[in-house]
């Protein structure tokens, strides 16, 4: 069956709507899974509205631990979401053929998990019905977060800050919510995640009972019986995310900051995030390509093609390009001698740090005044003017300003050259 530059193929799996179908491009051959969706059965039980905020949510969300909607097509009786293909099975198919994982294991999926999920967060986007069967694991071990269709974005939220939508599975849904007098979108899905995290390690339910109502009592004490061959560091970090209190439980930054989560930890890199800013600079100057590793020096007209007023990129984003992008010159000895202090200052002061192609980007996140958190996302690069000088470029993809200038301040006050020097602020 040939669906626009589609060609469907056999049938994946059965959802409550229509069937989930393999697809291959036939442009490009690349694979997709194509969830084929019935008009009448959405509009008969009405839920268009959710049908719709699924949509919606998926637009929002560019993350490689997440399925990503890549495009909606439709027909007189069908919609068709174009999605990343998966070639793997659910983490619940998972745990039932193997049982539980090894800490080593289970650490990495819930590591991809936390950063799928931190990253709805930052977007303002709240899953609400995170269990096995949502997260899909590839033939790489990869986590893919699937099913959006109960999430809340921004709008869903009442006047007191809080949702107030009774909804997820019996197992994994936080005590708050069950108390239903509104609930932190944020805090609920950690507790969700520490529901998965136990599973993962121990092969069965934190809280399980045939009678709901003897179920959600056990939810609502949050008494937990871990088992003792497990590491003290897993322990502790279940211990906190399974708080019943919302408001003493671990926040997803503190989880981060944690010596049992970080043991191995890559964090995804977001190329999409950095893409953006980038495109809209080449538009003005195709010269910033110098950015790639194969371009280790630059001249002086790219010089000041890099500071030029001309630049662009105040016309994609409504903050002034002098706060997000700050340049500085240095002389230390290499190249690889100025990243590698700029990774030791900015990981003593709590950041995660990866590094890509000849370039550092540095998250770290923080709790604002009302109790939100947000990420500071900055990245870093540095490019030879001369084998005693260097550029260092800060650019900040998200986060508070002032938090941004306080790192950049911190960053050229150690490397930068002193103040009699020349030097290059843009």
């Amino acid at each position: 069956m040939r669906l626009g530059k589609y060609e469907l193929g056999k049938t994946l799996g059965h959802g409550n709507f229509g069937k989930v179908k393999f697809a291959i491009n036939f442009e490009t051959h690349q694979p997709f899974a194509v969830k084929e969706v019935d008009k009448t059965k959405i509009i008969h039980l009405n839920i268009t509205h959710q049908f719709k905020r699924e949509i919606q949510t998926l637009k929002l969300l560019k993350h490689p631990n997440i399925v990503r909607l890549h495009e909606v097509l439709a027909s007189k009786s069908k919609i068709y979401l174009v999605l990343e293909y998966v070639n793997g099975e659910e983490l619940f198919d998972t745990i039932a053929s193997k049982g539980k994982l090894s800490e080593a294991q289970g650490r990495k999926i819930f590591q991809q998990l936390l950063d799928g999920v931190s990253y709805c967060h930052r977007k303002g986007v709240y899953h609400r019905d995170l269990k096995l069967e949502n997260i899909l694991v590839d033939a790489m071990g990869n986590v893919k977060i699937t099913d959006f269709g109960l999430s809340a974005l921004p709008e869903n939220f009442r006047d007191d800050g809080l949702l107030h939508t009774t909804c997820g599975s019996p197992n994994y849904v936080a005590p708050e919510i069950l108390a239903n007098r509104g609930y932190d979108g944020a805090a609920s899905d950690i507790w969700s995640c520490g529901v998965i995290l136990f599973v993962i390690l121990t092969g069965s339910l934190p809280f399980d009972d045939r009678n709901l109502s003897v179920l959600y009592h056990k939810i609502l004490k949050g008494e937990i019986q871990l088992p003792k061959w497990l590491s003290e560091g897993a322990q502790n970090l279940i211990r906190r995310i399974l708080d019943p209190n919302p408001i003493s439980r671990i926040t997803m930054a503190s989880i981060k900051m944690d010596d049992w989560f970080r043991t191995d930890y890559h964090p995804a890199y977001l190329d999409d995030e950095e893409e953006d800013i980038y495109t809209s600079e080449a538009v003005a100057f195709p010269m910033h390509q110098v950015s790639s590793e194969s371009s280790s020096t630059i001249n002086a007209f790219q010089l000041i093609g890099m500071s030029s007023c001309l630049d662009l990129s105040g016309f994609f984003e409504k903050e002034d390009i002098s706060e997000r992008k700050i340049r500085f010159t240095t002389n230390h000895s290499t190249k690889e001698d100025i990243l590698n202090r700029m990774d030791d200052l900015v990981t003593n002061m709590g950041f995660l740090v990866q590094k890509k192609q000849g370039r550092l980007k540095v998250m770290r996140e923080e709790k604002g005044e009302n109790g939100v958190s947000t990420i500071l996302s900055v990245s870093a690069e540095v490019f030879e003017i001369s084998p005693s000088l260097y550029v260092v470029e800060l650019r900040k993809l998200h986060g508070d300003s002032s938090s941004y200038r306080q790192l950049c301040n911190i960053l050229s006050s150690d490397l930068g050259v002193p103040s009699n020097q020349d030097s290059v602020m843009a």
